[in-house]
């Protein structure tokens, strides 16, 4: 019994620290489809998410490329480079950024793609601090779908729409926008609470990075013990459903465990 017990709250302690797990959904747009060709990220966007929950804190930067933008990347996002002209370098940046991500699982749809650019604008800083895996690790949610529904549209409108997750606001993308959405996505994916509500406001005009800290605590979740009645009511129950052709598999289970 004591090994049974023990091995129960062994897993509930990894159930617990796995769900409390820091992680980040992130998001970015860019003048372009290949690093390699010297295309820049111009957009980084990322929500964090503490025990499955919206933690109140996020990143949200517009950036200066310093070269035009493909036709078809601003398509896609609809950001001009004459919007970009005032906006910080990713080097004026990069250490507020790697300091938000660092230690926690990064969430991002097609991730080779987006880390592909990351770590090409960090290989490009004076002191390359390394590539984004050295800070964090990363689940990439496009290889985590093609594993739920193979040979189905896995991008993220098919998602939305599979998950019933309203996307009605993204007419373009957006790095924060898609965040959002892709947060909303990764809690449906792995069956947990879904349509966060995220309400944040984009980064100025100016394209200063903004990133809201919010230090507050949320109180311990309240444990309500059952009344002697309910717990009669729950045996009796249980019993009633034991009389039955099938089993009750609770009553196995508590056999088991006992």
């Amino acid at each position: 019994m004591n090994a049974q017990m023990n091995l129960r709250d062994w897993r509930y302690r990894v159930e617990q620290e796995q769900a409390a797990m820091r992680r980040i959904v992130l998001d970015t747009e860019t003048t372009g489809l290949e690093p390699a060709a010297g295309h820049r990220v111009i957009e980084i966007g990322a929500v964090e998410l503490v025990d499955r929950r919206l933690s109140g804190q996020h990143f949200h930067t517009y950036l200066n490329p310093q070269r035009d933008i493909e036709d078809g990347a601003l398509e896609v996002h609809g950001i001009t480079r004459e919007f970009l002209l005032d906006k910080p370098l990713f080097a004026d940046v990069a250490a507020d950024f790697l300091k938000f991500v660092g230690g926690a699982e990064l969430i991002i749809h097609n991730a080779p793609f987006d880390l592909g650019f990351l770590d090409m604008e960090l290989s490009l800083l004076q002191d390359c601090p390394g590539t984004v895996t050295d800070f964090c690790t990363v689940l990439d949610t496009l290889e985590l779908a093609r594993e739920l529904h193979p040979g189905q549209r896995n991008n993220l409108d098919a998602l939305c729409k599979r998950y019933e997750i309203d996307n009605s606001s993204r007419v373009l993308h957006g790095a924060l926008l898609d965040a959002e959405i892709l947060a909303d996505v990764y809690l449906a994916m792995t069956g947990g609470q879904t349509n966060l509500g995220l309400s944040f406001q984009p980064a100025s005009a100016k394209g200063q990075t903004s990133m809201s800290v919010d230090t507050s605590t949320r109180p311990p979740l309240r444990v309500l013990q059952p009344s002697e009645q309910e717990l009669s009511l729950h045996a009796a129950r249980l019993a009633t459903i034991q009389k039955q052709p099938r089993q009750c598999l609770w009553l196995e289970q508590e056999a088991e465990n006992s």
